[in-house]
């Protein structure tokens, strides 16, 4: 898991929607912030003069309107004018050369006046501009080295052949676009920073729950069915979450009926190879086993009846043996029951998915008491979940006896030590006890039913011989492996168990 998530994380650090997203936004807001640049100040300039042009031709028209109408005198038509200059940062003047009369909107008339005849004894300023030209005037761009300036003007002559002259400068536009950049720049940089933040936010929003749709189709993948999709949402994304998650449980019920088909179908083949042979078998095992507690009972029994001891203590001495030697064979036939089912194959198996580590822990707990009277000290340092395929209740049976036999032979430090070893497939249980290894000789025939390494000890504490017998069926009819170790200071019993 921790893998997958470095490599999740460098795919994302290069390749992620959410960083592709916030670059392509934030580019696409910087080209637009540039190109507003470059358009200020290329275009706004001609865009201002072009403007000015229409304006002085409408001041133009207006002026000469006043003339051909005779009102130019008049107060209310001479403030309109004014006003409609002053507007548009415009100066003009109008020179009746017949009469010397002025009509101007500034204070230093003579200096427009020598301005104008310049213009119209074709004088112009260095550097100038024409912009338009009729036969009534002339508009052109300048620079003035008396104010040190820029000027759009327009000159020429008035429908009553009145001289005029009309100027604005360009210094206040460019300058307008020099400050007008700036705000862009400044303005610009916040609106980039603020659209990394929103952009990072919604792009999370976006991308959080596709990473972790990677995450569980990758871990699908690979058989494991307990992650689902949590983030939730009624958007497209949220739909498809709740489609994996119902897949993931199709998938496990669909896998779980498969594993145990492919189960049925191996136990049967097997079966019809083994039946004849097991029931011989079974039937030989039983008949031996049973004569001995059979012979015992028996003895036990005439002696009672012929009155061998009178005494009250001799008589429940022989009721004890009685009944202990009937308890064995009780606990003999349903072992034997237990064993022949699963070696005839008439026991249904279910292959489910559990927490090893829970059912571990839940019978060390049931088994304290026993461990206290063989005063063991048990370890089991297991914290993790750990998901295996099997029969839970079979593995339940085949964990009992492992610890059961260990409780029972455990010796010398008197330590029960029970691990659970993992990798991508398997998942080993080992279950050590301290004490004396079984002998080279024996090992093969553990396996065996009956079979007693120490027959005198297996007695004592009324073991018949199967409980090895009965790991041996389950683990065979699940096809996985187990076996012992043999150690300097003890004995190890293990078995395996698929994870996926």
């Amino acid at each position: 898991m921790i893998s997958l998530k470095k490599r999740m994380g460098r795919h994302s650090a290069g390749h992620s929607i959410k960083h592709q997203m916030i670059a392509a936004f934030v580019g696409l807001l910087a080209c637009m912030m540039l190109a507003l640049l470059v358009i200020n100040g290329n275009f706004l300039e001609p865009y201002y003069i072009r403007n000015k042009q229409t304006q002085f031709i409408d001041i133009y028209g207006k002026l000469n309107e006043a003339i051909e109408k005779g009102t130019l005198t008049d107060e209310k038509v001479a403030n309109s004018l004014v006003h409609l200059a002053e507007k548009s940062n415009t100066s003009f003047l109008i020179l009746d050369e017949s009469s010397g009369t002025v009509f101007t909107n500034v204070y230093d008339k003579d200096m427009l006046k020598n301005q104008m005849f310049g213009y119209l004894l074709n004088q112009a300023q260095k550097d100038s501009k024409v912009l338009k030209s009729t036969d009534d005037y002339r508009i052109s761009q300048s620079w003035d080295p008396w104010n040190q300036n820029y000027y759009i003007e327009m000159w020429g002559y008035l429908s009553d052949g009145s001289q005029f002259l009309i100027r604005s400068p360009l210094e206040g536009i460019r300058e307008s676009a020099a400050i007008s950049n700036r705000f862009l720049i400044y303005i610009g940089s916040v609106l980039i920073l603020l659209a990394v933040i929103f952009i990072w936010y919604f792009s999370k929003r976006i991308t959080d729950p596709i990473h972790e749709l990677a995450l569980l189709s990758d871990r699908m993948a690979n058989l494991d069915f307990d992650v689902k999709y949590t983030s939730g949402g009624k958007n497209e994304i949220g739909e498809l979450g709740e489609n994996f998650n119902r897949m993931s449980e199709k998938l496990e019920s669909t896998i779980s009926e498969l594993k145990k088909a492919n189960n049925s179908l191996k136990k049967d083949i097997e079966q019809k190879e083994k039946l004849e042979q097991m029931r011989n078998e079974f039937l030989g095992n039983v008949s031996h086993e049973l004569k001995t507690p059979l012979a015992l009972i028996q003895g036990y029994a005439e002696g009672l009846k012929e009155g061998v001891n009178e005494d009250a203590q001799s008589r429940e001495f022989y009721c004890d043996v009685i009944m202990d030697e009937a308890t064995k064979m009780n606990q003999m036939v349903k072992n034997l029951l237990t064993l022949n089912q699963l070696e005839f194959g008439d026991e249904d198996i279910s292959f489910e998915r559990f927490d090893l580590t829970e059912l571990i822990r839940g019978i060390l707990q049931s088994m304290e008491i026993l461990a206290q009277q063989e005063e063991a000290e048990v370890i089991f340092r297991q914290e993790a979940p750990v998901y295996v395929w099997a029969d839970e209740f079979k593995v339940e049976q085949v964990v009992r006896n492992y610890v059961s036999n260990a409780f029972h032979h455990v010796s010398g430090a008197k330590v029960v030590e029970v691990k659970i070893l993992t990798d991508e497939e398997k998942a080993k249980v080992t279950v050590f006890n301290t004490g004396m290894p079984i002998p080279e000789k024996d090992i093969p025939h553990i396996w065996d039913k009956f079979y007693k390494v120490d027959k005198a000890h297996t007695r004592a504490y009324g073991g018949n011989g199967i409980g090895l017998s009965i790991v041996k069926a389950i683990m065979e009819s699940f096809h996985q492996k187990y076996g012992v170790n043999n150690y300097d200071n003890g004995v190890e019993f293990w078995f395996e168990l698929d994870v996926k």
